[in-house]
């Protein structure tokens, strides 16, 4: 099962592009890290595909430590 982490904190759009992104359209900006597992991603990908929602607009903030290698895959994109 993969799962996904969304923290809006690290994220380099926020403000800018909360409202345009499905968390803040179902959830508001939350105050802690977010996860998904497989069904629910699926769920949130189906709904913003078929423009029910908006996608998720998370884009990472880049990071200079010896971890970032690891850290890309923790996020989908949706749109």
């Amino acid at each position: 099962m993969t799962r996904l982490s969304i923290d809006c904190d690290q994220c380099a759009v926020r403000g800018l592009a909360c409202s345009d992104c499905i968390v803040s359209a179902l959830l508001g900006v939350p105050d802690d890290e977010l996860t998904f597992d497989d069904a629910e991603q699926a769920a949130i990908g189906a709904l913003a595909a078929s423009g029910m929602v908006p996608p998720l607009r998370l884009v990472p903030k880049p990071t200079t430590t010896a971890d970032s290698r690891t850290s890309r895959g923790r996020y989908r994109l949706y749109g």
